[in-house]
């Protein structure tokens, strides 16, 4: 092999900050650790988060409406520290020091919530079908569930290599295009301030052309006489055009962001109504067996598994032979069509609600623990969230990651995770909030297609450094 082939050449170095070489780094060596530790974490995490709402319930004496609102917070906040996990990464450490750091911390989280739901003096006092949390019982509960949050914020695996703080650069455009607010664009983009080297000076990534949306921020890329200090710029006066086009990106990034709110709204039902209305319902698999509620969340797993490989190998390829596109669909649209899914979703778990307060109704069974309607009607709302799922979740991914600027793909990446009932659910109209979800999801889709059809795909020059 000659020399030039023996490393990566792409400025990845191996554990002693030498250049990584080929055939002693990466690949299976560091990948099969890597998927080792996201199955143990992911299996930790989904076994805990789909029973949450009923342990809040149950061991802390929670109501249906006091118990879904806390699992839902909980579930933004871990959906928010990969934004934590992402940024220390690109701007200070790295990676591999993010997942250990934070893993380390995940792991103490689990292990506090062991301790509070088993050690007594910390776990709740029941007797018969009544628990008495105390004040200490309930705090560490919640410290180890938001040391679980924190935790997760390394559960971004594709973090770029350090390259400095994207925060920072974002910030220098907004202050230099704010300073010379009065100064006047050149209508010849090839005016404005870029470096003269062919390579981008951001470690990490490649140069970015100027575009035309935004121009406001083009200011900062203007040269003026005050702008060099000792012949060296003042980054806070003047920027260059891949900066400036950063955080261009950023923004256009930003709409298509806030319409995944109302799917992660939608998906976020799994481990909260969705197991609020399974408990009503009969569980029994034959006279002895009893299938618990959140394990109905198995079936969402299933269709995932399912979808995916059909996604790929049946999907793609048939309707590549139409569109012409390598991926089948673009990645709007493939989230585009998981939007309308998660529409369908919900219109499935509102007419279920429908017949199932109707069969009370006409029964009397108000006050019944279990209604004799069996919990596996429950199943074609989970199906359609896993097929939404692989539609709309790893669409988001691909487009985050790949339309962020080079340096900023672990920001983004992060940035596509981030997104009432009566306490007798007998009594109560579940319906109700299933037909409003509806109808926002199929709001927030008309939005999206409006978004979608304005959105200017990133156009990018030269070679990642």
């Amino acid at each position: 092999m000659a020399e030039e082939d023996l490393y990566t050449n792409d400025g990845t170095v191996d554990i002693k900050k030498n250049p990584a070489n080929r055939e002693k780094t990466g690949k299976w060596k560091a990948c099969r650790f890597i998927l080792g530790n996201e199955c143990c974490e992911r299996l930790a995490y989904y076994g805990m988060s789909t029973n949450l709402v009923n342990f809040l319930q149950i061991q802390l004496n929670q109501g249906n409406v006091t118990a879904s609102n806390n699992v839902t917070n909980w579930q933004g906040t871990c959906y928010a520290t990969p934004l934590i996990g992402a940024f220390l990464a690109d701007a200070y450490l790295g990676r591999y020091w993010i997942i250990a750091i934070f893993s380390i911390i995940y792991a103490l989280g689990m292990g506090l919530l062991t301790l509070s739901a088993s050690v007594t003096g910390l776990k709740s006092k029941c007797d018969k079908d009544v628990c008495h949390p105390t004040s200490a019982t309930t705090a560490v509960t919640f410290l180890a569930l938001y040391l679980i949050a924190l935790g997760t914020g390394s559960k971004l695996y594709r973090l770029q290599k350090p390259g400095g703080s994207p925060l920072t650069r974002i910030c220098q455009v907004i202050v230099a295009s704010c300073r010379k607010a009065n100064v006047k664009v050149p209508a010849d983009k090839s005016l404005l301030y870029e470096t003269a080297d062919e390579e981008c000076s951001i470690q990490g990534s490649r140069k970015l052309e100027s575009t035309d949306e935004l121009k406001f921020f083009d200011k900062a890329a203007v040269e003026t006489p005050s702008d060099h200090v000792k012949d060296s710029p003042n980054r806070w006066k003047l920027c260059t055009v891949t900066q400036v086009e950063e955080l261009k990106s950023i923004i256009r990034l930003l709409p298509i962001w806030a319409t995944g709110i109302i799917f992660s709204c939608v998906y976020s039902q799994m481990s909260t109504m969705f197991v609020l209305q399974g408990n009503t319902m009969d569980p029994h698999i034959g006279p002895k067996f009893e299938i618990p509620s959140a394990s109905l969340s198995l079936f969402d797993t299933v269709s995932v598994i399912f979808w995916a490989p059909v996604y790929d190998r049946i999907i793609v390829p048939y309707v590549r032979k139409f569109t012409g596109h390598e991926r089948g669909f673009t990645q709007l649209q493939r989230m585009g069509i998981g939007l309308v899914i998660s529409i369908f979703s919900m219109i499935t778990a509102g007419i279920l609600e429908v017949v199932r307060l109707d069969f009370i109704r006409k029964n009397n069974y108000y006050d019944n623990k279990y209604i004799p309607m069996t919990i596996f009607w429950q199943v074609p709302q989970y199906f359609l969230i896993g097929c939404a799922e692989v539609f709309t979740f790893i669409g988001q991914i691909e487009f985050f990651y790949d339309q962020a600027p080079d340096a900023m793909r672990s920001l983004c990446s992060a940035l596509s995770l981030t997104t009432v009932s009566l306490d007798n659910l007998n009594r109560g109209q579940l319906d109700y909030f299933y037909w409003l979800l509806s109808v926002l999801s199929l709001l927030n889709f008309i939005v999206y297609l409006w978004i979608a059809k304005w959105y200017t795909y990133k156009k990018a020059t030269g070679h990642v450094k």
